[in-house]
């Protein structure tokens, strides 16, 4: 009889503790006891130099880049007690999420030790124990004296400076994460060339600690040179008296967007989205993707929402990016091909947009094929070839199948009269569980 394989060594839970500007001097006794007793320490160089000589453990400095070295750090070092530095609260656009993502934290109804006891071993499967601090954000608001739950905050920390267009509106008050010194130039640029101009920014630096100051300026007119890396935006966004309004709800103007003609106008457009109903999380497979405006505008209704467009033409695909950028959401996802085929090997997406092509052999199928349970698929199209297709599947499949006609008022001689533009047809449709009906668009 074999003998019973030895168990392995528990892992020890790891321990992260949020660290401001202040150092040593702002830690709480729990944090500063985890950081005495840890075994290895890891952080970045900036947070590491803040510890003093007591916090005797091995000092580890992140490599770059920083997150597919998580888990072969935690690994290296398992059998350890660890104890990670993160910025202000680690929970915040910090490193606490990559450590939760990794290690997981402690199952529901798991007993919590007490963090006055750094190093003894709960029961259960807890791994992964935060120490927060105030975050950056937290101290800006302070200092300015602007309510938290209504200030927004877009980080620009490993993020193009494009995401922040999508939280432009007249007398928004906006907090930047910066990722260096240049940030608050960059913002500056941009605040400018999309028609804020006049917005008022202040320049947060190294808040909470000995060297903490601000400076402050116009957008338009900004000529500070760079100053501390760590830094904190504040922006009072203030519209030009000629910029173009751009709203928080589907139908942008069709001006706010470059196109050649293929573009979902702005009426049907904001029927579209009402029909695809974003909500946050969801992915949207754009097909035909045109200009990109149904795409553009599914990522605009929350920061979260991600989208494919799929365009078969090089240059309008060019201009799909071009317009995402322009419009505040540079992750939108541009796709050069035709459909179907470019479709093959799509993450599965909650809602499917066709905007043109219809009658392409088997786009349909493919598109309603890969569309999850209790997605939405909607179709729009303005020929008769394609309204027919649009409605065998209607009568086949159920959903809604509406006509939007538009029409605009225009000078007829020295009058006034009715343009009518080309009617549109739309199917919208949700896509039945395997257990409420069969699904199949053949």
């Amino acid at each position: 009889m074999s003998p019973a394989p030895t168990p392995a060594p528990p892992v020890r839970p790891v321990s992260v503790v949020g660290i401001g500007a202040d150092g040593w001097a702002g830690l709480s006794d729990a944090a500063r006891a985890v950081l005495r007793d840890a075994e290895v320490l890891i952080g970045g160089a900036r947070q590491l130099d803040l510890l003093p000589a007591e916090c005797a453990g091995t000092r580890v400095s992140w490599p770059s880049p920083l997150r597919p070295a998580v888990p072969r750090l935690l690994a290296e070092h398992r059998q350890r007690r660890i104890a990670v530095l993160a910025s202000g609260d680690p929970m915040f656009y910090g490193i606490g999420r990559a450590l939760a993502e990794e290690l997981g934290t402690e199952e529901p109804g798991t007993e919590r030790p007490g963090m006055e006891q750094p190093g003894t071993e709960g029961p259960g499967t807890e791994r992964l124990r935060v120490v927060p601090h105030p975050s950056s954000v937290s101290y800006a608001c302070a200092r300015l004296g602007w309510p938290l739950e209504d200030t927004e905050v877009v980080t620009l920390v490993g993020r193009p400076a494009a995401r922040l267009a999508a939280a432009l509106h007249d007398g928004r008050r906006l907090l930047v994460l910066s990722a260096d010194a240049g940030t608050p130039a960059t913002v500056a640029a941009l605040l400018a060339s999309h028609g804020f101009g006049p917005s008022r920014m202040r320049v947060l630096e190294q808040l909470g600690g000995e060297r903490e100051g601000q400076v402050e300026g116009i957008a338009e007119s900004w000529e500070h040179p760079p100053g501390d890396r760590l830094n904190v935006i504040a922006v009072e966004c203030r519209a030009a008296a000629d910029g173009l309004r751009l709203g928080t709800v589907p139908g942008l103007p069709d001006e706010a967007y470059e196109h050649d003609g293929q573009l979902t106008k702005r009426h049907v457009r904001a029927a579209t989205l009402g029909a695809l109903a974003p909500a946050p999380g969801e992915l949207l497979w754009d097909v035909g993707g045109g200009s990109g405006s149904i795409a553009v505008e599914w990522m605009r209704a929350h920061p979260s929402c991600r989208a494919v467009s799929v365009e078969r033409d090089p240059v309008r695909a060019e201009r799909i990016a071009r317009n995402a950028e322009r419009l505040g959401v540079p992750g939108l996802e541009v796709v050069t091909g035709p459909a179907p085929e470019a479709l093959a090997g799509l993450p599965t997406p909650d809602a499917v947009f066709i905007g043109g092509g219809s009658t392409a052999p088997g786009l349909l199928d493919a598109c309603w094929d890969a569309l999850r349970p209790g997605g939405r698929l909607v179709a729009n199209t303005v020929t008769l070839e394609s309204e027919a297709l649009l409605g065998e599947r209607h009568r086949a499949h159920g959903g809604e199948l509406v006509r939007l006609a538009v029409a605009h008022a225009v000078p007829v001689g020295g009058f006034t009269g009715w343009r009518q533009a080309m009617p549109v047809t739309q199917w919208s449709v949700r896509k039945p569980s395997p257990l409420s009906g069969s699904g199949d668009l053949s």
